[in-house]
């Protein structure tokens, strides 16, 4: 039997304004934050750190946790594989039990043993790799946002079904989440009876794609999916208008940033890309949605929400099993349901969710989205 987290009664018993995260000296229970603040992909950060710091600031306004404060604690890890482990032995080194994060899939991959081995509970609200979870038997790693293998027959869904391509290209940019959401498009694609022309990789941080673009001119694709984030696509975006390239493209939850329209300009409008549902126009999250407005801040990004109920997650289970990262494991794989702004959420035995809404939506020039249809 779970018990709720029901952060919409903290808020209305307490309201908002006074609400702000307690200072490292009087925080009992530390929860790090394991996301880029540097390299290319700090925006990804800056949206996980919107909805885990106001999850926090509501928890602790309303007293915090069985009468204990929360505090979050930074840590870099770039967004780089290579960066994973440091960062996991930081968190370690400083004797935290939790993390929110990390942000991105190539990072999670390469830090998951540490955390695992370690015994820290890892909730990443962003990191979709299939990869991250299968057949590694980890005990303390959980997702509140779905996997690649539930994102890529989405948009191949989508695609077959409402686009109806002729001959498409699908790209990817080389690393764990990129090639595996295009891998699993591809081959859903492929099972629709859908021509995949070409599948190729592109380097990440190049600035010039002319040659690629050339190569789609060449094979004669009406279509593009690229799997990646989003500097290469406004850049793949961009340069295709500039090149006569006519295209729909579409890429998953990674190219939703409202900085590919800097990159890409007009060329962006009509960007396809999958995300997690807007959670945000669920009135049951009012309350929610109103404390990210009052500190300026977007609850309809990416992954604002899922970072939320990633903070919301491990909160109740501190709640429910105590300060102690094996218990609160141990809570989360026998939960039935935990309250989140995503709705009822449990994992299965891998730390995976058992169910995950994810929609495709129309990309516009001034940064909004619209529901695809």
């Amino acid at each position: 039997m779970s018990i709720p987290f029901r952060m919409q009664t903290v808020v209305a018993a307490l309201g908002l304004a006074g609400a702000a995260l307690v200072s490292t000296a009087h925080a009992q229970i530390k929860i790090a934050l394991v996301i880029p603040t540097t390299g290319a992909l700090t925006q990804y950060g800056d949206m996980v750190k919107e909805g885990a710091t106001t999850a926090v600031e509501m928890a602790n306004a309303s007293g915090g946790i069985n009468g204990k404060k929360i505090e979050l604690v930074p840590v870099d890890d770039a967004c780089e594989p290579k960066q994973g482990p440091v960062a996991a032995n930081r968190v370690v080194n400083n004797k935290i039990g939790y993390v929110v994060g990390p942000v991105c899939s190539g990072a999670s991959i390469a830090a998951a043993p540490i955390y695992n081995n370690e015994g820290v509970v890892v909730v990443t609200p962003s990191a979709t790799s299939p990869a991250l979870t299968d057949g590694k038997n980890y005990h303390f790693i959980f997702r509140t946002i779905g996997r690649d293998d539930q994102q890529g027959p989405a948009a191949a869904k989508f695609i077959a079904e409402k686009l109806k391509p002729k001959k498409v290209a699908v790209l990817h940019d080389k690393q764990s989440y990129g090639q595996g959401i295009a891998s699993s498009v591809r081959d859903d694609l492929k099972k629709a009876k859908i021509e995949v022309a070409l599948f190729e990789g592109i380097n990440a941080g190049d600035s010039d794609y002319s040659a690629v673009i050339t190569k789609l001119k060449g094979a004669g694709v009406d279509f593009v999916y690229y799997g990646g984030y989003h500097p290469e696509m406004g850049l793949l975006l961009r340069q295709a208008a500039e090149q006569g390239l006519k295209v729909k493209m579409m890429g998953p939850e990674g190219v939703g940033n409202p900085e590919v329209n800097a990159i890409a300009g007009p060329a962006v409008e009509g960007m396809l890309v999958t995300l997690p549902a807007d959670f945000a126009a669920n009135p049951k999250n009012a309350a929610v949605v109103k404390a990210f407005q009052d500190k300026k801040r977007n609850a309809s990004g990416a992954f604002q929400l899922t970072s939320f109920a990633a903070t919301q997650s491990l909160l109740a289970a501190i709640k429910a099993a105590g300060d102690n990262p094996a218990k609160v494991a141990d809570w989360m794989h026998k939960s039935t349901g935990v309250d989140t702004v995503l709705g009822p959420v449990s994992w299965n035995k891998q730390g995976d969710l058992n169910s995950f809404d994810f929609q495709v939506f129309q990309w516009h020039k001034d940064g909004s989205k619209s529901l695809a249809k």
